[in-house]
């Protein structure tokens, strides 16, 4: 961002890196990872509010029929998408930052109902499984591929100067949080943890509740914050302006279409695995340096710098082809 004053947000990196196709390739990633992070909260939701009312079903005029989680992702969808009409999003953006609190209340609950509700760290597992290796790194990239907000984060800031800080605290606060929940899960259920923790928790208990409803609110508050970027790319392609019923009718089409995926593909894990894999690790990791390199050009950066770069560029090109075909292949199976 020090290179050029016009950086304000992701893509604009790219288009000074290589123009109006970097422009567009940026956008291409960024946009995809934020229309299937969207279908992922809706997947999240179905298996959640599946769990909290299990056998429940619903008879359209008996020629349709939905159950389960397909029928919770329909009605979550119909209560979200007046959300994603919104021009101001301000009042959802609160709400989305008390997820900093819901994961602390959620790492809580599972710990209660470990030590108090007596299910205990009686789980059994394999240590290390190569096989699961290239979903696992999918899985750990995508819980740290914020970089594509970082440039418009820091230029929001009123002491930009501050930024390395605030990155450093995040990161450390989130690996905390994820370690945590981490080793909870797997010293309780071992292999038999599902890819929510929530989805093993025992019936009944209040704590059990207390942490699927928290699961619950950050989606809820967050889909329209991942969907209006999509949203507003197509309104801009479309010339769609201010043109309110327009507007309206879009964003309506894009909910429909990741319905339409979630109810399709309704595995949250596999998902989110190939999410990390393919689309996170090029904006987390290949493409910063890939446009970093073409900015400042190898003649401006240490030896050491240049390796450190190939070194993270070989490495996310074999977490992107190993967990992108590692994924696809259980989704396919899943099926």
């Amino acid at each position: 961002m020090g290179a050029s004053p016009d950086v304000r947000g992701y893509p604009d990196i790219g288009a000074l890196a290589f123009g109006a196709k970097g422009r567009f390739a940026v956008s291409a990633f960024m946009y995809a990872e934020l229309y299937l992070v969207a279908i992922g909260f809706l997947i999240l939701e179905g298996d959640n509010l599946d769990k909290l009312f299990p056998g429940t079903s619903l008879s359209l005029g008996g020629v349709l029929v939905l159950s389960g989680k397909h029928l919770f992702i329909v009605l979550v969808s119909i209560f979200i998408l007046p959300t994603t009409w919104l021009r101001n999003l301000g009042v959802l953006a609160y709400v989305s930052a008390s997820g900093v609190l819901a994961s602390v209340v959620l790492v809580f609950c599972v710990l209660w109902a470990a030590v108090v509700d007596g299910v205990g760290f009686q789980g059994k597992g394999t240590m290390l499984n190569v096989s699961g290796l290239p979903t696992a790194l999918g899985l750990y990239t995508f819980c740290y591929c914020g970089h594509a907000i970082f440039p418009t984060l820091c230029n929001s800031m009123k002491e930009k100067d501050k930024f390395s800080k605030v990155l450093v605290i995040c990161f450390v606060a989130c690996t905390l949080n994820y370690g945590s929940m981490a080793i909870l899960g797997y010293l309780m259920y071992g292999d038999d943890v599902e890819s929510q923790v929530t989805l093993n928790l025992p019936e009944g208990k209040l704590s059990s509740k207390l942490a699927i409803y928290t699961a619950l609110i950050n989606p809820f508050s967050k889909y329209a914050l991942m969907v209006t970027p999509v949203a507003t790319a197509v309104e801009e392609k479309l010339l769609a302006g201010n043109k309110r019923s327009l507007n309206m009718l879009i964003r309506t089409f894009i909910v429909i279409s990741t319905v339409i995926v979630a109810l399709t593909v309704p595995f949250f894990g596999h998902l989110m695995a190939l999410v990390g894999s393919l689309l996170s690790v090029m904006a987390s990791m290949l493409l910063p340096c890939i446009c970093y390199l073409k900015i400042f050009g190898t003649a401006r950066c240490s030896r050491a710098e240049v390796a450190l770069i190939v070194m993270i560029i070989v490495l996310g090109s074999l977490v992107a082809a190993s967990g992108t075909y590692s994924s696809l292949q259980k989704i396919i199976h899943e099926f």
